[in-house]
């Protein structure tokens, strides 16, 4: 019996579901390889949480999710793309981060060492000791971090000697190390990035980390809005041959043309809505109970001009972390319900790119964490705090949008409950996620992979789970192996 003539090859090799930083990334990445590539997007414009609009009054530029991004300038995978050639500029401000306290205070992140240390007085060479022997090998250390687990490192001893700083609780370490308010104080503003409360071992990890980047690349951000970094990754891609589809849904692998490697950049709901019943139980159910994090509550203002900080210094980075003492931000982080003086994350663009605004006016984008798919309203405990640092900027206020945790999710279900971190960021958090797997990239349906941020290494603004799901992809179906 003759066998029936194969049919043609499929006219792509990938297709990527989602074009949020992780799908061009992955993207990217297996363009580079010489791969037919396209991208399918829900949204009219790619980028997911890399988006800016005019969310306040015509004129005004909003970051609408991600709008400081100290990885993305720092990821080992956009650091080897020409992404200035198509459009990027990184804006640097004058500190990465500030701190403001009470009385008319503040401290300030400087991207200098030894700047920060003079700064932080009698715990200047604690912070030396600890930042300068990762600082000496942050790219390698980095490199480290953002692969999957469990792996050999590149980089053992540097990453041994972040791993026994990183491993305990942010609130325990800081109380240990420093014993100036200062000190403490923004020991604690980094480590409420990690949404968890400071008590949770492992905090200090990534409390490390944002302390490392603003030393190592500083906390930059793409001139004109977070969507420069989206649209350059797009039009490096296009360049390299790929494409991208817009104002399509994927419910299913119906939905998708005909290729190789299917790569999902969304949550693990809309990855078992691909892989239908070829998803065995066991997989279904660990992606069903897969956790989330904390959501987020977030406002955009429209202000008549910057904001009037008791203490001028401020306004010298665009990161400000809003929370008074270590104490006060522990205290917020801790509890599951909004607090009355909440850890807010602010970011005053305008001052360093007054494109984003007519001119004398700024914008201000402000976000405190809420319990994962909470909508209640916390305005008024949010602009109180801020009043506390800046007395009198409400009155500067032409118009504001408040969006709510489930705003978030149904913009993209990659936020799922409004947890921007795409999974909850403990370190079994980090170690299943969304499977406990040497390559947690690969499905247990050959050709389709996942590449979110529910996979290593998490949360952030820097491509590496799409980098990495695409290496994985490379490997198994099209036997090429790139050096990772």
């Amino acid at each position: 019996m003759t066998a029936p003539p194969a049919g043609p090859p499929p006219a792509l090799d990938a297709v990527i579901v989602g074009a949020g930083p992780n799908g061009l990334s992955a993207a990217i990445t297996l363009a580079r390889a010489g791969l037919r590539v396209q991208v399918i997007e829900a949204r009219a414009r790619s980028g997911g949480g890399l988006r800016s609009e005019p969310l306040t009054l015509p004129g005004f530029v909003h970051d609408y999710g991600s709008a400081i991004h100290p990885l993305a300038a720092a990821s080992p995978a956009f650091r080897q793309w020409p992404l200035h050639a198509f459009g990027l500029d990184w804006v640097h401000p004058s500190a990465p981060v500030s701190h403001p306290l009470p009385g008319g205070r503040s401290v300030t992140l400087e991207r200098d060492l030894h700047a920060t240390a003079d700064a932080l007085g009698r715990d200047g060479p604690t912070w030396k000791r600890l930042m300068a022997p990762l600082l000496a090998d942050w790219e390698g250390l980095l490199n480290d971090i953002l692969r999957p687990l469990p792996r050999v490192p590149h980089h053992p001893v540097t990453l041994a000697r972040f791993g026994v700083r990183g491993l305990p609780p942010a609130a325990l370490l800081g109380q240990i190390l420093f014993r100036t308010p200062e000190a403490r104080a923004l020991w604690a503003g980094l480590a409420a990035h990690s949404t968890l409360p400071l008590s949770t071992p492992g905090t200090s990890a990534m409390t490390l980390v944002l302390a490392l980047l603003g030393h190592a690349v500083g906390w930059p951000f793409p001139r004109g809005g977070a969507q420069a970094l989206a649209d350059a990754m797009r039009a490096y891609l296009e360049y390299l041959g790929g494409s991208v589809v817009t104002g399509v849904t994927v419910r299913g692998a119906r939905d998708l043309p005909p290729a190789r490697v299917i790569l999902v950049d969304s949550s693990p709901a809309v990855l078992l809505s691909i892989l239908g019943d070829r998803a065995p139980a066991a997989y279904r159910d660990a992606l069903e109970s897969y956790r989330y994090g904390p959501g987020i509550q977030k406002f955009d203002y429209a202000l008549s001009g910057p904001m009037p900080w008791q203490d001028p210094r401020v306004a010298r980075a665009t990161t400000v972390h809003i929370g008074g003492y270590a104490a006060e931000i522990a205290a917020s982080e801790a509890v599951t319900q909004a607090h009355p003086r909440p850890y807010v994350l602010a970011a005053q663009h305008t001052l360093f790119d007054p494109s984003r605004a007519p001119a004398g006016a700024h914008t201000f984008w402000a976000y405190t964490h809420v319990p994962n798919g909470s909508d209640h309203d916390v305005q008024a405990q949010i602009e109180g705090q801020i009043d506390r640092f800046a007395p009198g900027w409400q009155e500067l206020i032409l118009a504001r949008t408040r969006t709510t945790a489930t705003q978030l999710q149904a913009f993209s279900p990659v936020f799922q409950g409004g947890d921007v971190n795409g999974g909850r960021g403990d370190l079994a958090g980090l170690l299943a996620r969304p499977v406990v797997s040497a390559t947690p990239y690969r499905t247990p349906v050959r050709g389709v992979y996942l590449c979110s941020s529910a996979t290593p290494p998490g949360g952030g603004i820097h491509g590496m789970a799409g980098y990495h799901a695409a290496l994985a992809a490379l490997k198994d179906e099209f036997r090429l192996i790139v050096e990772s």
